[in-house]
């Protein structure tokens, strides 16, 4: 019998993840009940179309497995309607934009290099510079958002939409003043909560909800589920341009494996174990962060899971490479006002959530600490 070399290779990355200190933020281990999921026969099968209006016919036990998928991150994200169809984060905010802004008008995000997201308008290279006319905020020099310049900002340009999400932002987010800026030019407000979703689940970062017209969310990440994404809302208007912005606006049939493991992480993050696993990921966050100043380094953050750490001008990347010549993961990260580029940025970026799944505790993620600081030098 010939056995496919792919199922080596498998192995052997599945073996450097037991091995491995693994600290990039978005990363995280998935339970062997959300990896069954992922790995079913719902592969086989096609579901264009949502629950009760499929286009094909057989999809009768499908539906109610992408109903029960709706139900419980309803319950789990406190918002009335979820469409848990977007294959993935970027195609979620494409969704949302393509939903509520015409090809031209005006959207503001967090810049890039402060934090933010491609998605979130960053100028000429993602669909969200390129379609829509992108006005981006920043941070001060410690790394927070500067509320009172946003409000000019915003004040000055009257976006149609705003977007209050970052991928590298280690502070928790004002919600009540991004909805007060939002309501001075009468914008839409969203949210995406790709990074936070677990930690709003656990109780230690607040609920954008009761303050946005819509959330967006990975499935991974903090959330632990698997690499898909959801989008939320409260607003019924607002549902179903959204839903026809996933389908038939941007995407075909859905990954119904991947539904499917989705109910399961819900269902995981709804237990009170879930609560204790975020307050751990806090904890560790703080106490890693406070190691590394003790070190010398300078540290953006933390009031969440993650941390930003200038290692020199442009040596984000040779440490990177650096750190996981010593079987440490990160990932190379541009700092506040990086005077570098996104290849060759100023700073790493770490996370505590993969290895709080593994059970370290505070002691752990001190030693490391010591040891990325003697690394760095």
């Amino acid at each position: 019998m010939i056995i496919d070399p792919i199922f080596d290779l498998i192995e052997k990355e599945e073996k450097q993840q037991k091995d491995l200190v693994y600290l990039i933020p978005s990363e995280n281990f998935i339970s062997e009940n959300v990896k069954k999921a992922l790995g079913s026969g719902l592969s086989n099968k096609y579901a264009e179309g949502y629950p009760g209006k499929r286009y094909y016919q057989g999809n009768k036990i499908v539906d109610e497995i992408e109903n029960l998928a709706i139900e419980r991150g309803k319950k789990l994200l406190g918002v009335a309607h979820l469409n848990v169809q977007p294959y993935s984060g970027s195609p979620a905010n494409s969704a949302v934009l393509m939903a509520l802004v015409n090809p031209g008008e005006k959207i503001c995000g967090l810049k890039l290099f402060a934090g933010g997201h491609l998605t979130h308008g960053h100028p000429n290279i993602t669909f969200s510079g390129k379609f829509f006319e992108s006005v981006q905020y920043d941070v001060d020099e410690e790394g927070k958002i500067d509320y009172n310049k946003l409000y000019q900002l915003v004040d000055q340009n009257r976006p149609k939409l705003i977007i209050a999400g970052t991928t590298a932002y280690p502070w928790i987010i004002d919600w009540k003043k991004f909805r007060e800026i939002a309501d001075n030019v009468g914008a839409y407000l969203v949210a995406d909560i790709s990074h936070i979703a677990g930690l709003i689940v656990g109780g230690v970062h607040p609920s954008p909800v009761p303050y946005v017209d819509v959330i967006t969310s990975t499935t991974h990440k903090t959330l632990r589920g698997p690499r898909g994404a959801v989008i939320g809302t409260n607003n019924v208007e607002l549902a179903k341009k959204i839903d026809k912005a996933v389908f038939p606006g941007m995407q075909g049939g859905p990954h119904l494996n991947t539904i499917a493991a989705m109910a399961v992480a819900f269902e995981e993050d709804s237990q009170p174990e879930f609560k204790i696993y975020a307050e751990q990921i806090i904890r560790n966050a703080k106490i890693l962060a406070d190691t590394l100043k003790n070190n010398g380094l300078t540290v953006f953050g933390t009031e969440n899971h993650l941390m930003v750490v200038d290692v020199g001008f442009e040596k984000g990347k040779e440490i990177a490479i650096k750190l996981e010549e010593n079987g440490i993961i990160v990932n190379a990260n541009t700092i506040p006002h990086d005077k570098g580029s996104p290849f060759k940025p100023s700073g790493i970026r770490l996370g505590t959530p993969a290895m709080t799944t593994r059970g370290w505790k505070e002691k752990d993620f001190e030693e490391i600490g010591k040891k990325i600081a003697k690394l760095i030098g």
